[in-house]
């Protein structure tokens, strides 16, 4: 068809024609639509990158003036809260005698799931008196990374700050040299446990594993995902579990100097001047000026096509953006997302979907960020591209990631390995004055953690809240403002106990901490 027969098109001939156009897509540009999308924005997702849904709170934000005393509080050091890490373990810590075997892991997921999985392996062989390989890290199946413990962990820092607790060796011995990930992947072996449990207790590692040890000297457990419990284990294991979260997993010297030169770009680059269109956003009292300069906040900002996906909301993208997404579930993953059984206004309601890059920027005017506040992307990854970000950016012009802070050589260190971008956003990240992530997730679980336990300011959404307010169409800005603020009040860092069956990551009070 012509451009000169679509412009003859009647509206609803032109969406007819639209959907007639997805539906084709497929077929003939099935690169559109693959896995590759998950690692950045397919070409199509730039295309239908919807307008500002909140168009009335958009003005707004774009207009806030912000009360000196808000902005004070948002930006002043988390206050000290009674707790501080337990620098000494319940017991003094000792090897056995004898090691009883060599214990293996197999990790698979992305950076944050994987170090949960180390830390969980350190705790099964000081259970079982066994000696740690150094966990085997599976190529992500979505990035296709193929990065190793060494490539993203200091393996020496690793195992000297744990040697008085857990034998660990840096390779298999050559008696052993025959279990590999590829021998387990060829046939059921002996020496091979994938029955493990989902949080499986420190008993049924005893009777199930340490036979195998027993009786061959060597046991492989995949796969270890989340493979061991958060409850009923001796408090000695709990805290071993801390300090290998906390204290041996350091990362790279590679890994470190980029972050760093980030941080330090972010801390102390001269703000850009905007251009005359856009001076009346950058207007400041000197008081606030002084107070936030070379601070900055990261904002992990979960907004990729897997999310879009999975979540069953709508986005403001109309019918062609729902079918692109019905789409690209059934090319993914063959059908095995259903379509939700509430509506959108129900799902906001109860805070299960995403927030847009737009909404995450009314959230953060809201609270007292203004114009001139660094914010750096993690993880800046987002369905529909630059085109979807463009609210955000509106509202906050000194936004950065990466690729603006890092020159191409500097990159290049870590091009295509997602693992190792991941570990530098984590490092930015808990270098922050504030960390914000727009959705729980694993990344957000385990910052939070890490950052509550070196009592660093986090701020995390109300979803619920935020589903229900920006459905209301009617709602002034001063009343979101309001409603974020009283809504927010007790999210903003203050520790959380944990709770029976919550990740020790995610909530190292009270097994990692001591109150003081």
């Amino acid at each position: 068809m012509t451009l000169q027969l679509l412009k003859q098109l009647n509206p609803s001939q032109k969406s007819a024609f639209a959907v007639s156009f997805i539906l084709l897509l497929p077929p003939f540009f099935p690169n559109l639509f693959q896995p590759l999308g998950r690692a950045s924005p397919s070409m199509f997702s730039e295309w239908i990158a919807p307008k500002p849904r909140h168009v009335t709170l958009l003005e707004g934000a774009l207009h806030r003036q912000i009360p000196v005393e808000v902005q004070s509080s948002l930006w002043s050091p988390l206050a000290y809260q009674g707790w501080k890490p337990c620098r000494d373990p319940p017991k003094p810590p000792s090897l056995p005698e004898k090691s009883r075997g060599y214990i293996q892991v197999f990790l698979d997921g992305g950076l944050n799931q994987q170090k949960m999985g180390i830390c969980d392996a350190v705790a099964v062989a000081k259970i079982l008196n066994a000696t740690l390989v150094i966990p085997h890290f599976d190529v992500n199946p979505v990035w296709q990374d193929s990065s190793s413990f060494a490539d993203i962990y200091d393996v020496d820092h690793f195992i000297d700050v744990l040697q008085d607790e857990v034998s660990i060796v840096k390779e298999i011995p050559s008696d052993y040299s025959w279990s590999t990930r590829e021998y387990y992947a060829t046939g059921i072996r002996a020496t091979r446990i994938k029955t493990a449990p989902v949080q499986a207790s420190a008993d049924w590692y005893i009777e199930n594993v340490l036979p195998v040890l027993q009786s061959y000297g060597i046991a492989a457990i995949a796969p270890f995902s989340h493979r061991l419990t958060f409850n009923n284990l001796p408090s000695d294991i709990q805290r071993l579990r801390c300090k290998v979260n906390f204290e041996a997993l350091s990362f790279v010297p590679q890994i470190k100097e980029l972050g760093s030169a980030i941080v330090y770009r972010l801390r102390n680059t001269p703000a850009i001047d905007q251009d005359e269109g856009n001076a009346y956003l950058l207007e400041e009292t000197d008081k606030v000026g002084k107070q936030q300069a070379g601070k900055y906040v990261v904002l992990h900002l979960r907004f990729d096509k897997d999310m879009a996906a999975h979540s069953a909301c709508d986005f403001g993208g109309g019918k062609v953006e729902r079918l692109a997404l019905a789409k690209y579930r059934q090319v993914i993953w063959q059908g095995r997302v259903m379509k939700s059984q509430f509506t959108d206004e129900e799902l906001r309601s109860q805070g299960r979907c995403p927030l847009t890059p737009e909404e995450i920027g009314l959230l953060l005017a809201a609270l007292g960020f203004n114009n001139r506040t660094r914010l750096y992307l993690a993880s800046h990854k987002v369905y529909g591209g630059e085109a979807r970000l463009a609210t955000l950016t509106m509202l906050f012009p000194l936004m950065e990631d990466k690729k603006s802070l890092a020159s191409a050589e500097e990159l290049a260190k870590v091009s295509g390995k997602a693992s190792q971008l991941a570990a530098v956003d984590y490092f930015v990240s808990m270098h922050s004055d504030i960390f914000i992530s727009a959705s729980p997730g694993n990344m957000h679980n385990a910052l939070v953690g890490h950052r509550a336990y070196r009592n660093l300011k986090n701020i995390r959404p109300n979803m619920g809240l935020l589903g229900q307010l920006f459905q209301n169409k009617s709602m002034s800005w001063s009343e979101f403002v309001h409603a974020v603020l009283d809504g927010h009040k007790n999210r903003q860092g203050q520790i959380r106990l944990r709770k029976e069956k919550q990740s020790i990551y995610t909530y190292p009070a009270p097994d990692c901490m001591c109150r003081s």
